[in-house]
Formats: structure tokens, C-alpha cells, sequence
């Protein structure tokens, strides 16, 4: 890990706070032609890429069968499978507790206003099926979408681990597709003769996967365009060894992955150091990470320390308790030194599908709002409509939307075109 003081940090977290979230350029255009390719080819496509990426074998049908998902479950020991339930406790009750209400309310006499929360239709999510096999991000995709009442919730995953299917077991997942990529993408936002398009894709992919939902975007809402993992720690007099356990640990989930220590003092920063190159000496994937993208950023004072954080707007987020109101940004929040990161990803019922690049600016983690709509509602009777008439006409009119004004008149029996339409109709406007 580099260590950065004064002007030198300080220009380090401005070269931070203007990353992207991902840099797609690599692999855009072949992304495209992908998604492309598989939504004017359909199943024919997908299957092409399917076996050469994702170890299809020629008849094999895309999707995986209820009989598959519940042997897995079944070959899995008693020990995950409770693991996988207790996780799935936590994420769901915090979800039922995250999921708004629909309401109505008096605005003003004779004009009631509310919002319905209606869920989407269908949502397709990516479980990535790489380095690691990942059931919780399985439970972290399906669960919200089912606490939201999506009615069809589709998962695809390339060479599914049998844990990733246990947990669509646990979950009662009924679609489940084993590919994965742009094509999987594609699939989803467009549809082919196998698979029905969806209304969002929602989880984690590699640069692929992330360059296939950008493509389709305009066509398929997403969550956000998420890159490698993110770490920032702040503490001033924290435990080294603990604190270097979370940057390690979370380093250990890619090669490019960004673990970062954020202190005031200098002593601290260096015994942190110390403590990642011993914990992380047998973590190949987390010396890596470390080695070209670790840093301890020495502040001038506390306060600074946390200006660093807020200005790099982290995926995840350390802090003591005592500077949790000053926290501005962060897409989840761990705070004093016995929450340690690995809790968010599997237990604590938070999500772990989290903003990178920044995006912590505008937006947390995916959760049950991801999953539903807030459509609002409005109904006036007619004594309110009369009161509100000539506010709405006044600006109406100075829009120059004279339709928008006569929309209002026609229904007013003040106005003179109400009253001719009454004596003309025989019924009160």
C-alpha cells in the first residue's frame, strides 16, 4: 500500500473523487455486438455464445430444471443450509421494514392526493458465476424483488454453482437460465424465443455483463453500472489488525479492487500497512489489489479525514460511531470496529449490490425501491376544482396552453363556457 500526506493526498482524492465507476472501453463494441447479435437472432444467438462461454452442450436447454434446483438443495449440508436461511431472515425483514406505504391525505378542501407502491412486472438477475460462486448475491437480488411482490423474477447465472442453485431452491426460484455475459443481458432486455424479456436487470457482472447493460438501458431499466469493489476506512485510533482485515478481506474480491485506510495519524496508517502485508500473504487476489491500488491517505486533522471520505463517495464505508452523522456519501455504511465489511455482504440484511465510481454520490445499494414504482394519484370533486380554477388557469394561460386552461373552465360553473354547457345540456358542469 502507498501512503499519501499533505498535497499529495489531497490530490489523490480529487484524481478519486473524478473516477468513473467503470472504465468499458475495452470491451464496449464487442459487448454491443453481442447484445446486438442476440437480439435479432434470439435463442439461435444465445446459444452460439452460450457455448463457447458459458460450457453449453449442444441440446442443452437454457433452463435450469426444478428438479436440478431442489438436488442441489438437497446435496447441500445442513451447516449452509442454515447459513442460507438465517441470511435470507435478515434480508427480507430488512426489506419489509425498507418497502414504503401508499397513502392518501387532504391536500386543501376537495382535493385528496396519495401514491400507490406498485411493483414491476418482471425483473432478470445476474448472479455472476466466476472466480467464486456467489448464493448470496442471489439472495441479495431475489429477496428484494420478492419483498417489492414482483410477480415474475427471472435469474440467469453462467455455470451456475450447485450453492447459487440451492439458494434459488431455499428462495422458491421457478426461472432460472444457466447463461451468462452480454448475451444473458441481451436476452433479458429483449427477449428471445426461450426467454421472456423483462422490465429490469438488476446485479453484478463482469465488464461484459456491465458494458451489455449500459447498451441496453433505453430499452430495459437497470440498477446502476457497477465496477470493481471499493473500500475506505476511517480511524484515528482504530485496531490495525482489524482494520487491515476488512481492507484484505474486501481486496480479495478482484484483482482491481480499491482498499484505501483514511487516518490523521501517521503512526496509525503505517501499522495498518504492516498488518495487510501480514494478513493478506497467503490472499494472492488481495496482495494484488493491494499492491497496485492500496493507500493510506494521511489527512491534516480528522475533520479532513472525513472530507476525504465524503469526497471519494466509497462502495463501502467504515466509520466510528461518533462521525456517522458527518457521513455524506457512501453506498452502505459499517460503523465502530465490530461491524466488520463481511457482515453486509451476508448477514446483517443490508444489500451488497453496491454503487462504485463515485455513484455513492446519488444513490445507495439496490433495495425494494429498485423493484417498485411510486405512482402518484390525485382526485378533486367539484367545490375543489372550482377553488383551484383560476390558479390553474392564470398559469395555464401564462404557458400559453389555452387547452390546458379550457380543460378547466369546461368542468367550472363560474366560467361562462360551464354555464353554456349547462343550459345547452340540461346538466351541471
Amino acid at each position: 500500500m502507498r501512503t499519501f500526506q499533505g498535497e499529495a493526498a489531497r490530490a489523490e482524492v480529487q484524481r478519486l473523487a473524478g473516477r468513473g465507476a467503470v472504465n468499458l472501453a475495452v470491451v464496449e463494441d464487442a459487448a454491443a455486438a453481442i447484445v446486438d447479435e442476440v437480439r435479432r437472432g434470439g435463442d439461435a444467438a444465445l446459444f452460439r455464445y452460450g457455448s463457447e462461454f458459458d460450457g453449453l452442450a449442444s441440446g442443452e436447454p437454457f433452463r435450469v430444471p426444478p428438479s436440478e434446483i431442489q438436488a442441489a438443495w438437497d446435496a447441500t449440508s445442513e451447516e449452509l443450509r442454515q447459513a442460507l436461511q438465517a441470511a435470507a431472515v435478515n434480508i427480507r425483514r430488512y426489506c419489509e421494514w425498507q418497502k414504503p406505504k401508499p397513502w392518501t391525505r387532504t391536500m386543501q378542501p376537495g382535493l385528496r392526493v396519495g401514491q400507490l407502491v406498485l411493483p414491476l412486472d418482471a425483473v432478470g438477475c445476474y448472479v455472476p458465476g466466476g472466480r467464486y460462486p456467489l448464493p448470496s448475491t442471489l439472495l441479495m437480488t431475489v429477496i428484494p424483488a420478492q419483498v417489492a411482490g414482483v410477480r415474475r423474477i427471472v435469474v440467469v447465472s453462467p455455470r451456475p454453482a450447485r450453492q447459487t442453485l440451492a439458494a434459488a431452491a431455499l428462495l422458491g426460484v421457478e426461472e432460472f437460465y444457466r447463461i451468462g455475459g452480454a448475451q444473458a443481458v441481451s436476452a433479458l432486455a429483449y427477449g428471445t424465443e426461450s426467454i421472456a424479456r423483462v422490465d429490469k436487470i438488476v446485479g453484478p457482472g463482469n465488464l461484459y455483463v456491465t458494458a451489455a447493460k449500459k447498451r441496453v438501458a433505453f430499452d430495459c431499466a437497470i440498477d446502476f453500472l457497477a465496477g470493481p469493489t471499493e473500500i475506505v476506512m476511517v480511524s484515528e485510533r482504530g485496531n490495525p489488525d482489524f482494520l487491515a482485515a476488512d481492507l484484505v478481506a474486501q481486496a480479495e474480491h478482484d484483482p482491481d479492487a480499491t482498499p484505501i485506510f483514511v487516518t490523521s495519524s501517521p503512526e496509525l496508517g503505517k501499522a495498518v500497512t504492516q498488518a495487510v502485508q501480514r494478513l493478506s500473504s497467503d490472499k494472492p487476489i488481495a496482495r494484488q489489489s493491494l499492491a497496485q491500488n492500496g493507500m493510506v491517505l494521511v489527512a491534516s486533522g480528522h475533520a479532513e479525514a472525513l472530507e476525504f471520505a465524503n469526497a471519494i463517495a466509497s462502495e463501502h464505508l467504515t466509520v466510528d460511531a461518533s462521525d456517522l452523522r458527518d457521513v455524506r456519501h457512501g453506498g452502505s455504511v459499517f460503523v465502530g470496529e465490530y461491524t466488520p465489511q463481511t457482515l453486509g455482504d451476508y448477514i446483517s440484511g443490508p444489500n451488497h449490490v453496491l454503487p462504485t465510481g463515485a455513484v455513492a454520490r446519488c444513490r445507495g445499494g439496490l433495495n425494494v425501491m429498485d423493484f417498485l414504482k411510486i405512482v402518484s394519484v390525485q382526485e378533486s370533486s367539484r367545490a375543489g376544482l372550482r377553488a383551484l380554477a383560476p390558479v390553474v388557469t392564470a398559469l395555464a394561460e401564462a404557458e400559453g396552453l389555452r387547452g390546458h386552461a379550457e380543460a378547466v373552465r369546461i368542468r367550472s360553473p363560474r366560467s361562462k363556457r360551464s354555464k353554456a354547457a349547462k343550459t345547452v345540456g340540461g346538466a351541471d358542469a
